[in-house]
């Protein structure tokens, strides 16, 4: 399934700094960003899961905002892209 990932994490203090580079070291390590803190990842249900956990645990609920949306499959949606950016085909050949 398509996760979209969206946060903002409050960066009044260096301890909010530091969680701001977590969640995004997070991020980075499972999707593709497509904005600042905005994140495509493609992933199953237990990945999904794990990777919630693992946000959960960086974050703050009392500052911090933390939105992860599940779009499963591929038919009834679709993305519009304007402007410059470059998409990877996570379905395509993988070159290394």
């Amino acid at each position: 399934m398509l996760v979209l990932i969206c946060y903002d994490v409050s960066t009044e203090t260096k301890a909010g700094r530091r969680r701001l580079r977590r969640v995004a070291r997070v991020c980075e390590s499972t999707g593709q960003r497509v904005q600042k803190s905005v994140f495509e990842c493609q992933l199953d249900v237990a990945k999904f899961e794990a990777l919630e956990r693992e946000l959960l645990a960086e974050i703050d609920p009392s500052m911090d905002c933390l939105r992860l949306y599940r779009i499963p499959g591929t038919r009834g949606f679709e993305v519009v892209e304007h402007g410059m950016f470059k998409a990877v085909d996570f379905d395509g050949p993988l070159v290394l």
